[in-house]
C-alpha cells in the first residue's frame, strides 16, 4: 500500500501541476466568470509591471489544495479499488476455485466506482476549496479560501456540492480503471511490447491519455453542475425567479439567498444557456485530460517499477 500511495502521490502532484494552467480555464468556462471579470482596481501592478514569477504563480491558483490532498485521494482509491476488484473477482471464481488471468471488465468499473465514492471524503472539500480559488476575485490562495469556508460552515461548509462530487467521481473512476484497462489490453495485443522499453513507454501514455478523455467526456456535464453549485455565490448567474411583488407595496426586506441544489443549478442553467453549457469548455478538458492522464500513468508506472520493483499497474490487477 506505501508503493501505491508513494507512486500516486508523486504522479497525481505533477499531472497537477502540468495541468493546472488548464484547469484554471476550464474552471472558470464552467462557472461563466469569463463573461463577467470585473476590472482591475487601480493600484494593481500593469502586465507590464508583473514579474515572470507572478505570470507562473497565477497559472498555478488553485493547485495547492488537490496537491496537498491528493495523497489521501490516491490511497482510499487505490486501496478501495483493489480490495474490490479482489472480492469481486473472487466472488466470480469458478467452482474449483480458479480465476481468469485477468478480471472482467464490468468487475473493473465496479471496483472503479466503488473507490471512486470512497475518495469522496477528500476530493468534496479539495475541490470546493480549488474551483474557489480559481474563481475568486480579487485572487485569494488555497489556504485563504479554506479558512473561510470552515468560519462559515465548520465541517458541513466544507463539502458544498458533496453530493454531485460523490457521484462524478464514482461514474469517472468507473470509467478511467475501465477504460485504461481496455485499452492496455489493445495495446497490448496489437502492439507487443517483447521487452520494448519505447513501445512500452508510448503504451502507457497512449493508455493514459485516452483513459482520461474517456473519463472526462462521460462525467462533463456532472462537473459542470458541481462547478457551478460550489462557486453560485462567486459568479453570478440569473435565476428562475417567477415571482412578483405586489402593486403599490413597498418591497419586502431582502432574504438571505438558500444554497442551491444540484438540480436548480442544471434547470436554471439548461433555461438560460441550453443543452451547450453542459459541454462548455469540454474541449479543454480533453487537452488537458489526454496530457495529464498520460504523463500521471507514466509516472505512476516509472516509479512502481523502478523505485518499489513492482512491474505490475494496479489496473492490470
Amino acid at each position: 500500500m506505501s508503493a501505491d500511495f508513494w507512486a500516486g502521490y508523486l504522479s497525481g502532484a505533477i499531472g497537477i501541476i502540468i495541468g493546472n494552467p488548464l484547469d484554471l480555464l476550464k474552471t472558470r468556462i464552467q462557472a461563466g466568470s469569463l463573461r463577467s471579470i470585473p476590472a482591475p482596481p487601480l493600484n494593481a501592478p500593469s502586465d507590464a509591471q508583473r514579474t515572470p514569477l507572478s505570470h507562473w504563480t497565477s497559472l498555478l491558483r488553485g493547485a495547492a489544495a488537490p496537491i496537498l490532498g491528493y495523497g489521501a485521494l490516491n490511497a482510499l482509491l487505490f486501496v478501495t479499488y483493489n480490495r474490490s476488484l479482489a472480492l469481486l473477482s473472487s466472488s466470480a471464481a469458478g467452482s474449483d476455485g480458479s480465476t481468469s488471468a485477468h478480471p472482467s471488465l464490468g468487475a473493473i468499473w465496479t471496483a472503479g466506482a466503488i473507490g471512486g465514492l470512497a475518495t469522496f471524503v477528500v476530493s468534496a472539500p479539495t475541490e470546493l476549496v480549488k474551483c474557489r480559488a480559481q474563481v475568486s476575485s480579487p485572487p485569494k490562495s488555497s489556504l485563504l479560501v479554506a479558512r473561510e469556508l470552515w468560519s462559515r460552515g465548520g465541517v458541513r461548509g466544507m463539502y458544498l456540492g458533496g453530493g454531485i462530487t460523490s457521484v462524478r467521481d464514482a461514474v469517472g473512476y468507473g470509467f478511467y480503471f475501465w477504460s485504461y484497462e481496455l485499452s492496455k489490453r489493445y495495446m497490448h495485443s496489437a502492439f507487443p511490447v517483447n521487452k520494448n522499453q519505447t513501445q512500452e513507454a508510448v503504451n502507457v501514455l497512449l493508455c493514459g491519455g485516452l483513459a482520461g478523455v474517456v473519463t472526462w467526456a462521460t462525467i462533463f456535464p456532472l462537473d459542470v453542475i458541481k462547478t457551478r453549485l460550489q462557486t453560485h455565490d462567486l459568479v453570478p448567474h440569473p435565476t428562475l425567479n417567477t415571482s412578483r411583488q405586489p402593486l403599490l407595496q413597498p418591497p419586502s426586506e431582502p432574504i438571505k439567498p438558500a444554497t442551491p441544489s444540484a438540480l436548480s443549478i442544471a434547470r436554471t442553467a439548461y433555461a438560460n444557456e441550453g443543452i451547450g453549457v453542459f459541454f462548455r469548455g469540454l474541449g479543454v478538458c480533453s487537452a488537458r485530460a489526454f496530457v495529464v492522464n498520460a504523463v500521471q500513468w507514466a509516472v505512476y508506472e516509472w516509479t512502481m517499477a523502478r523505485v518499489f520493483g513492482i512491474k505490475a499497474s494496479p489496473v492490470s490487477g
